[in-house]
């Protein structure tokens, strides 16, 4: 049973609103001002709150502003009840972390709807990731689901990027969020020599170039089509806007660009210690999961082998080498001139071990 707490000085109104939501099965607590209501949020395991702005003691304000800066208390969903003559004070509370407004007189369905809501995206929120490409894409897709991020790239013109064409480089200032709607980007570093490191991949319904926006930095890469694109580019103010909209959604990008940051770390290390054969079976791997999730029969992977070099840090040739070994223990095979993975996991092995075993 969900457990909410009801903060409000109008003892009408709150037991009003505790009774409707009782009713609807949610179990309810009560405080009468809102130093009782901070005290009551951090003794109770809470799964959201509904505050009253204008209250004795302490207002709505001064209680988000204290519950926001404790740790157990800082991602519980907030909802605020004001009075129509408060509606241009609405703004303060959204930056102090607010995550919904319901206007007082509100009806019965307005406020069940508006708790329903809040708990289902603060649920969807909740869920662990993976640490990975396929967690990144998963977090994405929740959050359109009960964020309306659609909205960010919806109704937008994409501009065809031809194969080969920039979309940024590396260190450029960060003005966009990038949406692929069709085609495949690289994002990649090169050296004084101009060889190429390939650092991700991103095909159609994922976003990219998020992470110099999130750490005001200049874009620690370039990104490029890999083949024909349509780009939607998303100006930074509203990426930021669904930022600074909600706080799990902020805290989920965040923690996805801590553990970006953490498997790049482990990319150099294998790129450092791994020889080519595991680098090169990584790289296969890499692409058939971003490629093809479910592994669904012979999926033929569609890069090139040079692009395969830039991701496992090695001569085109080194490559080809390789993979004509894979082809000879039965791991893969070329059809149409694409590689096709047979035994993904006797590749998994090579990726850890080196030989198969």
């Amino acid at each position: 049973m969900k457990k909410i707490l009801i903060i409000e000085d109008n003892k009408d109104i709150r037991e009003n609103i505790a009774e409707i939501l009782e009713l609807d099965g949610f179990e309810v607590i009560q405080a009468s001002n809102g130093k009782e209501g901070v005290e009551k949020a951090v003794s109770e395991d809470l799964d959201l709150i509904i505050c009253d702005i204008m209250m004795p003691e302490l207002d709505g304000y001064g209680v988000l502003h204290i519950l926001g800066k404790k740790e157990t208390t800082a991602s519980i969903p907030f909802i605020f009840l004001t009075a129509k003559t408060e509606r241009a004070d609405m703004r303060k509370g959204m930056i102090l972390g607010a995550d919904d407004y319901l206007t007082k007189p509100f009806e019965d369905t307005e406020l069940l709807d508006a708790v329903d809501a809040r708990l289902k995206k603060t649920e969807a929120l909740r869920k662990d990731y993976a640490r990975s490409t396929q967690g990144l894409n998963t977090f994405i897709s929740d959050v359109k689901k009960h964020h309306n991020l659609d909205s960010l790239h919806e109704n937008r013109k994409s501009r065809l990027y031809k194969k080969r064409n920039d979309i940024y480089r590396e260190g450029e200032y960060p003005n966009y969020l990038y949406f692929v709607e069709s085609g495949k980007i690289k994002t990649i570093k090169a050296n004084e020599d101009g060889k190429e490191l390939i650092t991700a991949i991103y095909s159609a319904g994922e976003f990219f170039g998020y992470e110099a926006l999130l750490e005001n930095k200049n874009h620690p890469d370039s990104a490029e089509a890999m083949e024909d694109s349509y780009i939607i580019s998303i100006p930074r103010d509203e990426f930021f806007e669904l930022i600074y909209s909600n706080r799990e959604v902020a805290r989920k990008f965040i923690a996805l660009l801590s553990n970006k940051v953490t498997d790049k770390e482990q990319r150099l290390v294998n790129l450092a210690y791994n020889s080519v054969r595991q680098r090169t079976a990584e790289a296969l791997i890499e692409v058939y999961e971003k490629f093809n999730p479910d592994h669904e029969g012979d999926f033929a992977l569609s890069v090139s082998r040079e692009d395969l070099s830039n991701m496992v840090g090695t001569a085109t040739e080194s490559v080809i080498r390789v993979i004509s070994d894979f082809k000879e223990e039965g791991l893969v095979e070329s059809k149409n001139g694409k590689i096709v993975i047979k035994d993904f996991e006797k590749l998994l092995q090579v990726q850890r071990w080196h030989t198969i075993r």
